[in-house]
């Protein structure tokens, strides 16, 4: 399994909101009797237990102290580090003007994930195009020159970000027939897609990467109803993460869910066809457009 070489500042604030959580709860007291016993209003802390806000090494020291938790012990250390860069700015905040806030919220949960799973209907995914078959799709559904170079901008970054990584994530996708066969691109260059497809190929080879297709004579399925990824994290203390892109909605656990779309996955890979048979489906797709 991946680790990637630094979580970054969402899941680092997530490691820290998930320990204070627990360590308020370990002592038996309520958000509204910290907050009292700290002079702070309550809605403070339930912003900072929520990660809805970083949290001053100030505020931290006070809090662990109330919890029991001296200055000098190790663990006061250790959160203080986690706290520190959980006040970092991912390179996705460069973006904060031009796209959503959930889908930089997602970028950044995506940047420290260790495993990452999703399903495509109709598009080759976002971690796996080349960036001539993502300027294609772009200017389909982005109507501004300036905001489509944004959008490939930051996918490529993404690319880069997770591929880049000592040791990447396992990136396991699954996409229907559909989302190959498309001549993304075709209007202005026949080549585009051909391309994307052989760029696949080589990203199979890759121990972190596999691809799943589920062909059309599979008939209806869960995945036509649209895309999702999940997100799951080396540190047990940071909760799976469920991504909707059709609907920019985050979904953390606990949530039923993300179990049902765990499921869905695993079902949606039965349909495919087996791993080792992929590059031959990859390449008999290629051979039909050239």
């Amino acid at each position: 399994m991946g680790v990637p070489s630094r979580p970054g500042p969402v899941v680092q604030r997530a490691i820290l909101t998930s320990e204070l959580q627990r360590l308020r709860q370990e002592n038996g007291v309520t958000q509204e009797q910290v907050a009292a016993a700290l002079d702070w209003s309550t809605s403070k802390l339930i912003r900072i237990e929520g990660g809805a806000v970083g949290v001053s090494t100030t505020d931290l020291h006070a809090l662990l102290r109330h919890y029991g938790i001296q200055d000098g012990d190790a663990q006061v250390a250790k959160l203080t580090e986690i706290a520190r860069d959980a006040r970092q700015r991912g390179w996705w905040a460069l973006y904060k003007n031009e796209l959503a806030p959930e889908y930089l919220r997602y970028i950044g949960y995506e940047n420290g994930a260790s495993i990452i799973r999703s399903f495509q209907p109709l598009l080759v995914p976002g971690l796996l195009q080349t960036e001539e078959y993502a300027n294609a799709v772009t200017i389909e559904f982005v109507p501004t020159p300036n905001q489509r170079d944004i959008v490939v901008e930051v996918r490529m970054r993404r690319q880069e970000e997770i591929f880049a990584q000592s040791e990447p994530p396992q990136v396991s996708m699954v996409v229907d027939e559909a989302a190959l066969r498309r001549r993304v691109g075709g209007q202005v260059d026949p080549g585009v897609m051909p391309r994307q497809l052989r760029h696949l190929l080589t990203m199979i080879e890759k121990p972190y990467v596999s691809i799943e297709v589920i062909p059309f004579s599979k008939g209806a399925h869960f995945g036509m109803g649209g895309e999702f990824t999940v997100l799951e994290f080396a540190d047990a203390r940071v909760n799976d993460v469920l991504y909707l892109e059709q609907t920019d909605v985050t979904v953390m656990d606990p949530d039923s869910r993300i179990t049902a779309y765990r499921a869905a996955y695993e079902n949606l890979r039965q349909l495919a066809v087996r791993p080792d048979e992929t590059g031959r489906f990859i390449e008999e797709i290629i051979a039909s457009m050239t």
